[in-house]
């Protein structure tokens, strides 16, 4: 343990110096900082987002959705720059207050249904269409359990585990040794599941699947965080080997490079308005050589 034990004063107050990644966009209030209106494509679901994991899934349930023929899911997706503070601006704080993204506006109802935090997407759109999500009441209930089980356990692979072994200014061994405990049993629940069931909730893809793959599958691939070695993700065969079924899916491949602007160029397409796009706008194609 550090010599340096901290005694919280009685009230806490905001040190904007305080360092760590994305000290610069973090603050105690919510609301807009600044104006700016956010464009509409022509589309009926419009989405404003960044290939994070939480973004990413809401970008593999549009294009699974169109995958199975579904063409009202056609979507445009707009690029929301988290580190230049875009999710600040006026428009998008209108859809979702909470200034996170992804921020999704259905104009299909009227007036538009706006739609924030990932979870609520994924089972609106599955309601919607009918699909990805079990009709049978046991298998929707098993369903909805592995989604908010998502929903309530990945803030301590992210807002915890995350923070403080890869973005904190510092590392500590108490709260990395806490977190890593808690990431490597949510790691033994999945691979347990898995042991028994092709996908997390039984023998059919759902909305599970696209909620948790993106956040587990990327940790066990070394994908976020660079801490696969240090997790000993390789004991987590089943986690692995669904991990690696899911990434095959051509709509999760689409999925995952809308809204990307990290890694290689042919698999970057920051704005996302037709399915060509895949084909004619990754960044390779818009500027050649790889240039960012």
């Amino acid at each position: 343990m550090s010599d340096n034990i901290y005694t919280p004063p009685k009230v806490w107050t905001w040190d904007k110096a305080n360092g760590g990644a994305f000290a610069n966009i973090n603050r105690p209030v919510a609301g807009a900082t600044h104006d700016k209106t956010l464009p509409i494509g022509k589309h009926p679901f419009q989405l404003y987002s960044l290939a994070t994991p939480n973004g990413v899934k809401v970008t593999v349930m549009l294009e699974e959705l169109l995958e199975l023929g579904f063409v009202d899911a056609e979507y445009d997706a707009w690029l929301i720059n988290i580190g230049e503070g875009d999710q600040f601006g006026s428009g998008f704080v209108e859809i979702n207050p909470n200034s996170k993204i992804p921020a999704l506006l259905d104009h299909s109802a009227q007036p538009p249904q706006r739609l924030f935090e990932s979870g609520s997407m994924l089972l609106y759109l599955a309601e919607k269409f009918g699909a990805l999500l079990p009709e049978d009441a046991a298998g929707r209930t098993e369903t909805l359990n592995w989604l908010f089980w998502q929903m309530a356990s990945t803030p301590m692979l992210g807002g915890g585990f995350g923070h403080f072994y890869a973005y904190a200014p510092e590392k500590y061994e108490y709260p990395i040794d806490r977190y890593a405990m808690e990431v490597k049993r949510q790691l033994d629940v999945l691979d347990k599941q898995l042991a028994h069931n092709r996908y997390i909730a039984g023998d059919t893809y759902t909305i599970a699947d696209i909620a948790i793959w993106p956040w587990y599958g990327a940790l066990v691939n070394n994908l976020v965080y660079e801490a696969a070695e240090f997790l000993d993700a390789q004991s987590y065969t089943h986690v692995l080997r669904w991990a690696a079924e899911v990434a095959k899916r051509p709509a999760v491949q689409r999925g995952r490079m809308v809204n990307k602007v990290t890694g290689e160029p042919h698999k970057q397409l920051r704005e996302r308005h037709h399915a060509s796009d895949f084909e004619l706008r990754t960044e390779d194609k818009i500027k050649p050589g790889g240039g960012a």
